[in-house]
């Protein structure tokens, strides 16, 4: 039977296959649209089953809030090319909305068949890498950024008693760009594990081994080196990223003060593509 170019066409917009592809399946179907668009997506499941093993290293971090909740998404795919995709960041603000929306805590059936249509379309290995829904609490306030590459995502989330203004509301932004710029392994020195000080207590002392000092020189050096250590490593201990003269404890006091106000970090959520 003769199979029009209308109708290829027409078959091609709603499956994103390709035009021979379309042709193909509409001679294969006898001119059903219907059977030959269910024929093209099975090809399509097909060949995403074939990709699964495939590396994503590619992707695009998501985010967005209500006044009780922040949800912060990885998409991952193959290519870097599909992660600047319309369709692909359609899907991905589509997701994250709804894990907000239904306070979904985990990846589950409905939310990776949301993006198995677009895998299936593109062709393309797709995987929602990771999730998190993060609770604002009454008398708190959130902030998000997302890099201009969309590959790095952060969530802070501040007390503020009274409300905060637009200068404290400034503070926990730039706190967001802090984040996403030195991606700190820990928020505060009690974060950190008792296992870990004593691995990096053990590196630095068999650095001043063989300094010609009294012991307990040494031992000040090396509790100098561990506290040193740590304000690299611990975001409130870091130099703030809009001020490197203070520390962003020390900025996080005087924003509160300067605006009157009881200011207290409750949670920061950092998401690198990948990491």
């Amino acid at each position: 039977m003769e199979i029009k170019a209308a109708d290829v066409k027409a078959l091609r917009d709603v499956t994103g296959a390709g035009m021979m592809e379309c042709k193909h399946a509409l001679v294969e179907c006898n001119g059903d649209a219907e059977a030959a668009a269910k024929l093209l997506k099975e090809k399509g499941l097909a060949a995403v089953e074939k990709r699964a093993d495939r590396s994503t290293s590619e992707g695009r971090i998501f985010i967005k809030m209500n006044d009780s909740k922040a949800a912060i998404v990885e998409l991952t795919c193959e290519t870097d090319f599909v992660a600047k995709n319309a369709d692909f960041l359609a899907v991905g603000e589509s997701i994250v909305n709804e894990v907000l929306a239904k306070g979904y805590t985990d990846v589950n059936d409905a939310l990776s068949n949301m993006l198995l249509d677009l895998a299936t379309k593109i062709r393309e290995n797709m995987k929602i890498r990771r999730l998190q829904l993060v609770d604002i609490p009454s008398g708190a306030f959130a902030s998000s950024y997302i890099h201009s590459d969309g590959k790095t995502g952060v969530v802070t989330v501040f007390s503020c008693e009274p409300a905060a203004n637009d200068a404290v509301k400034q503070f926990a932004y730039d706190c967001c760009l802090h984040v996403a710029a030195f991606a700190p392994p820990f928020i505060k020195r009690e974060d950190v594990s008792e296992a870990y000080m004593a691995e990096q207590k053990e590196i630095f002392t068999a650095q001043t081994a063989d300094l010609n000092k009294p012991d307990n020189v040494k031992a000040g050096i090396v509790q100098g080196k561990l506290s040193k250590h740590l304000a690299e490593i611990c975001f409130m201990d870091q130099m703030f990223v809009k001020d490197d003269k203070v520390s962003v404890a020390k900025k996080l006091e005087q924003t509160a003060k300067e605006n009157n106000v009881q200011l207290k970090l409750l949670t920061v959520v950092n998401f690198q593509l990948g990491a």
